[in-house]
């Protein structure tokens, strides 16, 4: 469809779609300012909300430098999604130094606020700085960048704090797995679903080629995995049950440090928005940290209804046991997360779920 066509199918969604913040943010004055391949790269972010104008955020990025290049853009649509001003800087800091209101020694132990042991979780995503975007990626780039990371994921397995195998869906892979195998992975909540059946990832390009690029490494505990190909380049994730939150937050740093240490390996990032990551949702420390956690008392009518009031105003999210829109567990089981990722640190983040659930644990003992 040309350009000029494709301005008045904006206005016209625009128009009808509200809540789709990328056809909102949308300036037709800018676009025309671009040169036609600008044009061509900015239009090729809009696609997936233009496809699917009930999206939220309406947008993905489709190159490492998509962010900083069509900053009119993306800084509104950042603002809009992000509740910050349009000229936000986001800084990264991993370290609990400086942290307010921790506990004494910086342990965010649950077990102090009468916890037992919780399945937590921490994973960011993270793309390599010299490949396109998944939206933008070619099969050939799919398989490369899959290869790219045999030699990080040969450290891993060598490391006796580590271990483990790497699981490709690549046909002809020396490490590909078969489908019943891959089920497996999914069923454990290990392996990502096909991303083929999700039309938001493949009107965006993300999904294209599936499954060429696609695996995931997995530790020899199962407590340490990182996807490959999915909706940025990696996801990598730690996850343990039991009380301490630092030692996931802690182990997810090592990991990165050891993988970022690599030579010829680096990360995609901006100076002004930090972690660059395909959807605008996840920029800045693409981190989400979260804990799966009963509150059969404030989950008593079988919903997450009066949870997800008392979490919102704490910066917190609540799900469902299979994610977003999914049902909560028969026992009361959900998934708590801090909502924020932008303008905020890691550190900050992983705080933020420690006295979050610390404050929802006494709304539940009120309850009761």
């Amino acid at each position: 469809m040309p350009f000029d066509e494709k301005i008045d199918l904006i206005a016209k969604l625009k128009s009808e779609n509200p809540a789709n913040i990328a056809l909102q943010c949308f300036d037709p004055a800018y676009f025309q300012t671009l040169d036609s391949d600008g044009q061509r790269r900015l239009m090729a972010c809009l696609n997936s909300g233009i496809e699917n104008p009930d999206s939220e955020m309406g947008c993905y990025a489709c190159q490492p430098g998509d962010y900083d290049d069509f900053r009119p853009f993306f800084a509104k649509a950042l603002a809009a999604r992000h509740k910050v001003p349009k000229d936000a800087r986001h800084e990264n800091n991993w370290s609990l130094e400086g942290v307010g209101e921790l506990p004494d020694g910086g342990v965010l132990d649950f077990s102090a606020i009468g916890l037992p042991a919780l399945s937590m979780r921490v994973r960011v995503g993270r793309n390599l700085a010299d490949f396109s975007l998944p939206g933008s990626m070619t099969r050939d780039d799919r398989v490369s960048l899959e290869a790219r990371m045999m030699d990080p994921f040969g450290k891993l397995i060598a490391d006796p704090g580590f271990g483990g195998a790497y699981h490709s869906l690549t046909p002809g892979s020396p490490n590909e797995i078969d489908a019943a195998a891959y089920q497996k992975l999914v069923d454990d909540h290990i392996m990502f679903k096909d991303m083929s059946n999700d039309t938001y990832l493949t009107a965006a390009g993300i999904a294209s080629d599936w499954p060429y690029g696609r695996g995931c490494y997995v530790s020899a505990d199962r407590g340490f995995i990182v996807w490959v190909g999915e909706e940025d380049h990696l996801r990598i994730i730690c996850m343990e049950h039991g009380t301490i939150l630092n030692r996931v937050f802690d182990r997810l740093k090592a990991a990165l440090d050891m993988v970022s240490g690599i030579e010829g390996l680096e990360f995609a990032m901006s100076g002004d928005y930090g972690v660059v990551t395909s959807c605008p949702t996840n920029l800045g420390t693409a981190m989400r940290a979260s804990v799966l956690i009963q509150l059969p008392n404030l989950t008593s009518d079988g919903t997450d209804k009066r949870a997800k009031q008392i979490a919102k105003p704490l910066g917190l999210a609540v799900r469902g046991l299979g994610g977003e829109h999914t049902p909560i567990g028969a026992d009361g089981t959900v998934d708590i997360s801090p909502s924020a990722r932008f303008c905020i640190t890691e550190a900050e983040i992983i705080a933020a779920l420690y006295k979050g659930i610390s404050l929802l644990k006494k709304e539940e003992d009120r309850a009761s």
